[in-house]
């Protein structure tokens, strides 16, 4: 496994993120226990999760099978950056008691010491904001943290789904306060399809020392061999994926990768990974692997070096805004 740092700090994380999200609804608790101990074996040391995770009236499932992990011992915790968020109603019958979701002072304290009993530990090494909260100025978020800061149950904060001057002001008015790091990483959604955080999430986490842990980086499924999957009767494309699909020059866009990939000798799910471990200002992907083999592709992601002439070819399938400002601009 390769290691970096996150964002401008000291902490340094594997460049591939474990997502627990389908631990709970997807993979039961015994094989999501599997996994974790497979991906701390071979080196992830950085795991995401969120307190909304096993969602309808499971929320906070995962946070609890990962902290039944943590509580077989043998180091696991120790060895585990462990990442949350908070923003989403916790309310089992989907209509939050006001101040049980989003950002205010009380929600945050709340969320933290439910997490922090869910997940068996003491500590959060990052404390992520799921979203942004019109209603909240950040002076009020800013207390909160360095508050929970000081007593030891957070020691960093990242931002998830920000735009970039939402980033911009959050660390504004940290460095304004004094004594507070402001946030050190953004959660987001950036995949070979789906580029548009080039425009100015990333160059806004650049410009504050943010890494840049991208979200569905197979885009749904949809960089991971659909096409071929649905020839060998595999598993349907939905969501993001079947939408793409079902437009013609979108099915063709991704034909085409399939193809230049295959003509490559590289599979397209390792292909697009990679691909984001080459871009300026990502620290890693989350990968969310729903079985073993999953994960142990994704490892193979980290070893793989796409030259110059495929780089190119990818750019030229799936081309990027450009850069900022100049690809609004002029």
């Amino acid at each position: 496994m390769k290691y970096t740092q996150l964002g401008r700090t000291g902490l340094k994380v594997s460049r591939l993120v474990l997502g627990t999200m389908n631990f709970g609804p997807q993979t039961d608790e015994a094989d999501s226990h599997t996994i974790m101990d497979a991906a701390l074996d071979a080196g992830i040391n950085f795991f995401d999760t969120a307190n909304v995770y096993g969602w309808g009236e499971n929320k906070g499932r995962t946070e609890t099978i990962i902290g039944n992990w943590f509580a077989k011992g043998g180091d696991r915790r120790d060895k585990v950056v462990l990442a949350t968020k908070v923003y989403g109603n916790m309310g089992l019958d989907g209509e939050p008691w006001p101040n049980h979701d989003k950002l205010s002072a009380v929600n945050i304290r709340r969320a933290v010491e439910a997490s922090l009993k869910r997940l068996q530990t003491d500590h959060i090494d990052l404390y992520q904001f799921h979203h942004v909260d019109r209603n909240t100025p950040f002076e009020e978020i800013w207390q909160a943290i360095d508050v929970l800061v000081q007593q030891g149950k957070i020691l960093y904060v990242g931002s998830s789904n920000f735009p970039g001057y939402k980033i911009a002001q959050a660390n504004e008015i940290a460095a304004r306060r004094g004594g507070t790091i402001g946030l050190v990483s953004e959660q987001c959604l950036y995949n070979l399809a789906e580029r548009r955080a080039e425009m100015e999430v990333v160059p806004a986490a650049q410009e504050y020392g943010l890494g840049v842990i991208p979200w569905s980086p197979l885009h749904g499924g949809l960089l991971g061999g659909v096409l071929k999957k649905e020839v060998q009767g595999g598993r349907r494309a939905s969501g993001r994926a079947a939408d793409t699909l079902a437009d013609p020059a979108g099915r063709a866009q991704i034909q085409a990768y399939e193809d230049l990939l295959d003509k490559h000798g590289v599979e397209p799910g390792e292909a697009a990974l990679a691909w984001l471990l080459t871009r300026p200002g990502v620290t890693g992907p989350i990968v969310g692997p729903r079985t073993q083999e999953q994960l142990r592709s994704a490892l193979r992601a980290v070893e793989l070096e796409l030259g110059e002439e495929l780089l190119t070819s990818l750019d030229e399938i799936f081309p990027g805004p450009g850069p900022s400002p100049e690809a609004f601009a002029w």
